[in-house]
């Protein structure tokens, strides 16, 4: 795990035991601090570990404390560990500030740390595969993977790829990313800000963090994005979708966003110093992401694809524009009533099973466009669709939805989506 000198002595309250608070505990503990938790699941402060004081800091005097750190889900701007925070006096943080924190005490490294509303998962892994394809040591946290204080310190010149919710960088203050990278910003999370402008601020706090000789990738591919980039001052690389060519030789980066993606990777590598053949290698071989537009299976011609992880209209518009001929499965909990934003990909769906809470409201929506079948279930609709599909078309899960309503999280979806496409015989 990561520890750091600089935290002996020193007393932290840490909310949340679940996987990065529990790592946080352990790292804190293991560095010398004392250490104050709480879960309100009776089955997490069991789990803790000795040597952790177990108490609520919403009822404990935290003043003088170091930092409380709180799990990015905790809604910091309505949570009441927030209004405790500054009457203690104590500065709220998560556990990329504690890593920021702990840098100087590691060995010679990078930190590639990467934002967006859209792609910061498949640009975090991509990246990340590009720099073990060409030998350099790397991980890869954050938002994605293992918690990253959980995590063995690199060797010298290794590379740190963070993928970075804006919910984590709220939480962060001192992290000086070597490359900072974003991916596009549309609208996400708004129950968190107020309004587009302070969630597109948020973002934003990722390169002010940056001293002015470190590096930022910015897809300019909208209007927000573009503004971003106009404030900067330090080295800016400007990319875009539009110069990105054939994607034939890279199989699991089909479509536009896809071409984003790895025009953001190809600049990031490049600024690392990653020869032009070694990214091209980490291109082509790339296995992609589960329940990101994850090939699960070629039945009878049929393409099976697991994109799960869309569960807003734009992100299930990428995987709509990549193939053009789609048996579309959608539906679940909506975050909107329209989808909009994968109305101009249409033309490429032969027609769409909706399924969950969604499913009457997406049918409505789509039954003036495309053949619509509300087929409630996954399963009914994974049948339906295999009985309607001709070779060398896909049936994709891409919902455009939440996923409460019938399945635990978007993974378990995509998992049992995944499971009925293998039994298939």
């Amino acid at each position: 795990m990561i520890t750091a000198e600089a935290f002996r002595g020193k007393r932290y309250a840490v909310l949340g035991l679940a996987r990065s608070g529990l790592a946080t505990v352990h790292a804190l503990l293991a560095s010398g601090a004392e250490v104050l938790a709480w879960d309100s699941r009776e089955e997490a402060r069991d789990a803790a570990p000795a040597g952790v004081t177990l108490a609520d800091p919403l009822t404990t005097d935290l003043a003088g404390y170091d930092g409380i750190i709180v799990s990015p889900g905790v809604p910091i701007n309505r949570h009441p560990i927030a209004d405790k925070a500054k009457a203690d006096g104590v500065p709220l943080i998560g556990d990329i500030e504690l890593f920021a924190q702990a840098r100087a005490e590691l060995p010679p490294h990078k930190v590639v740390g990467i934002t967006g509303t859209n792609g910061k998962s498949t640009t975090t892994a991509l990246i990340h595969h590009i720099l073990k394809t060409a030998g350099v040591p790397t991980t890869m946290g954050g938002n994605i993977g293992l918690p990253i204080l959980g995590q063995e310190p690199l060797p010298a010149g290794g590379v740190y790829v963070l993928e970075l919710s804006s919910f984590q960088i709220d939480l962060t203050y001192t992290l000086d990313c070597d490359v900072a990278v974003l991916t596009n910003i549309t609208p996400d999370h708004l129950d968190r800000y107020d309004g587009f402008a302070d969630y597109a601020a948020a973002k934003e706090r990722l390169f002010v963090m940056q001293h002015v000789d470190k590096v930022a990738v910015i897809a300019t591919d909208d209007d927000p994005s573009r503004m971003i980039a106009s404030r900067i001052n330090h080295r800016l690389h400007r990319v875009s979708l539009k110069a990105v060519g054939d994607q034939q030789h890279w199989p699991s980066l089909q479509g536009p966003h896809n071409a984003q993606n790895l025009a953001i990777a190809v600049a990031a590598a490049q600024s690392l110093g990653v020869a032009d053949d070694a990214i091209e290698t980490g291109l082509r071989t790339y296995p992609g992401l589960s329940h990101r537009m994850e090939r699960i299976r070629d039945l009878e011609g049929i393409l099976y694809v697991n994109d799960s992880k869309a569960t807003n209209a734009t992100s299930a518009a990428p995987a709509l524009a990549a193939y053009p001929a789609v048996h579309w499965i959608a539906g679940g909990q909506a975050k909107t009533k329209d989808l909009d934003a994968c109305a101009p990909h249409f033309g490429h769906v032969k027609a769409a099973y909706t399924i969950g809470e969604a499913g009457a409201m997406f049918a409505d929506l789509l039954s003036s466009h495309m053949p619509v079948e509300n087929s409630g279930t996954l399963e009914a609709a994974i049948h339906a669709a295999r009985a309607a599909a001709q070779p060398g078309e896909v049936i994709l899960l891409s919902p455009a939805c939440a996923s409460f309503d019938q399945f635990k999280d978007f993974e378990d979806r995509g998992n049992q989506f995944r499971a009925i496409v293998e039994g298939l015989s």
